[in-house]
């Protein structure tokens, strides 16, 4: 695992205030989000199984006229066992939905303080209140071996339910790790850097680099605007990112 210089400087900054104990949150903090990124990755190969039964029950019914009735039912859990498992990994990404209008422009300190009263004010009773109920919710299921009613003998989907709790756990672990962070940037002013991920300015700057129909001069100048643009979209006083 290597770091941009910004983690370095990050991180450094963040050393020299706290001492090691910060090495310590911060390697508490990197392996959560290990965690999240793995878990993430993984569930994104249901898409693969997602995508094979759509293709495979539209052709059985229009092209053979024999519908399949369960395939709706396991569409629906892999679509949502994708979307809850992947919910930790936006979180360590930075990636879920912000009102940053304002938020973007502020001190690191401040960004902080408004990121550590949301999370303890919604975040933690939210996400608690989510496994709490989840739980009830996955347990039920399982005793009354239930089923799906939609469709005639609908699969099982106890299965499915279990998976609530788990993301929310999943969840719950990484919102203590950005709650670290915010702490973390309290005291030093700096925010710790988390572990980076491909994005979709990398897959546009490697087609760039790779395409034969510019010289080399304009390759060059329209990767690094493309990166700028997505700097500065992206900016919001988050630290430095690392790569895995």
């Amino acid at each position: 695992m290597t770091s941009s210089p910004a983690s370095d400087e990050a991180l450094a900054k963040i050393v020299g205030y706290l001492g090691g104990a910060a090495v310590q949150v911060q390697q508490f903090i990197i392996r959560v989000d290990a965690i999240s990124v793995w878990v993430g990755k993984a569930a994104a190969w249901l898409i693969i199984g997602l995508m094979t039964l759509v293709c495979v029950e539209v052709f059985k019914r229009y092209i053979m006229n024999m519908p399949t009735a369960w395939i709706f039912d396991a569409t629906n859990m892999l679509y949502g066992t994708l979307f809850m498992l992947a919910g930790a990994y936006a979180l360590a990404q930075n990636a879920h939905v912000r009102g940053d209008f304002l938020y973007s422009s502020l001190r690191p300190r401040i960004q902080a303080t408004l990121d550590l009263i949301l999370y303890i004010l919604f975040f933690l009773p939210g996400v608690a209140a989510l496994i709490y109920t989840g739980y009830d919710y996955a347990a039920l299921s399982w005793r009354i071996g239930e089923h799906s009613t939609i469709t005639a003998e609908g699969p099982p989907i106890y299965y499915f339910k279990t998976v609530i709790p788990i993301a929310g756990a999943l969840v719950m672990l990484q919102g203590l790790a950005e709650i670290a962070r915010c702490i973390i940037c309290l005291k030093t002013g700096a925010w710790p850097g988390r572990l980076k991920d491909v994005e979709e300015i990398d897959v546009v700057a490697e087609q760039l680099a790779n395409s034969e129909h510019i010289d080399t001069q304009t390759r060059e100048a329209a990767i690094e605007r493309a990166q700028d643009i997505d700097k500065a979209a992206r900016q919001r006083g988050r630290g430095g990112d690392m790569e895995m």
